[in-house]
């Protein structure tokens, strides 16, 4: 259902929709509904948006739903929608510049276009800048952080703020941002990213490598929120979890890969959050019980219980 915004549907372009199934919108497929989902019509639009909403409503920003369950009971805040296919991205003198809804795939052909090497790993990333940002994403040896010269954020009084690399604290699949809690009081919303100059015709040879890699080792074909699990250091998630015997393994309509054990996969779409996060649970547990290694999930698990 879509509704205009009471007292501020003059101001505000964008679309809200209330009880929207958050299914539609994370890439497993799975899960509850969101209390309210804005999806804005531009930077502008959502600045006055957040304006609107209550100092303690929760706020969660979504791109690809590709890191991201939605427990079945829903979530009981305000989700705002960031991916759209019509982002902007473009050169800025030396910089790529790339807005938060824009799909990392596309960073990385746009910089190969340009004669730009060193986005290639960008293409092996399911998700959008702004989630890539937020967890410093990364795959084959790179991640995104290596590659960011300043970001563009929006806070939630709906203050733009443009904040150098410097300004945040990075590391594995992690970024924080000193004085500001990123995710409940500060989001991204694009980011200029720095290349190396090269030739067009290696860098797309190399995305076309990288992208044949990750067809033939992840279950692409399948809902699936890509590594479910941080490698812990010096080892890697999937290599516990198959020696554990628990490729395979399922929960009502989730299953753990046959084909990459850290993946969790929805084949036929009946997989509640309940069966997903039970099975994430179990993988942990049988990993802690043989070797003695906590495993850290990489996806961010939001939302109330059945």
């Amino acid at each position: 259902m879509s509704e205009p915004i009471g007292q501020s549907a003059t101001v505000l372009r964008g679309v809200l929709r209330l009880n929207e199934p958050m299914a539609k919108h994370v890439s497993w497929r799975a899960g509850g509904a969101a209390a309210r989902a804005y999806a804005p019509a531009d930077h502008e639009d959502l600045a006055a948006f957040l304006g609107t909403l209550p100092e303690d409503e929760p706020v969660c920003f979504v791109g690809l739903g590709s890191n991201l369950l939605v427990r079945d009971g829903g979530y009981r805040g305000t989700v705002v929608l960031m991916h759209s296919s019509h982002g902007e991205m473009r050169m800025e003198g030396n910089f790529v510049y790339a807005e938060a809804s824009v799909a990392c795939p596309k960073v990385a052909r746009f910089a190969a276009t340009q004669g730009l090497e060193g986005a290639e790993f960008l293409a092996g990333i399911p998700g959008t800048v702004g989630g890539a940002l937020a967890m410093n994403a990364g795959c084959y040896g790179s991640e995104t952080w290596d590659v960011v010269a300043k970001a563009l954020t929006i806070s939630r009084a709906g203050n733009l703020s443009e904040r150098s690399a410097e300004e945040f604290e990075t590391r594995y699949r992690h970024v924080g941002l000193r004085g500001s809690r990123l995710g409940e009081e500060e989001w991204f919303l694009a980011a200029w990213f720095r290349f190396r100059h090269g030739e067009e015709n290696p860098a797309r040879a190399r995305i076309k490598e990288l992208l044949e890699r990750r067809i033939a080792t992840q279950p692409l074909a399948l809902p699936n929120a890509g590594s479910v699990f941080r490698n812990p250091p010096g080892d890697h998630a999937a290599r516990l979890i198959e020696a554990c015997g628990l490729k395979g393994c399922q929960i009502g309509g989730a299953r753990i890969s046959e084909k990459h054990a850290n993946f969790i996969v929805n084949p036929k779409r009946r997989a509640r959050a309940g069966d997903i996060e039970a099975l994430i649970g179990r993988a942990r547990q049988a990993v802690k019980d043989r070797f003695g290694i906590e495993l850290v999930p990489e996806v961010r698990i939001v939302g109330e219980g059945p």
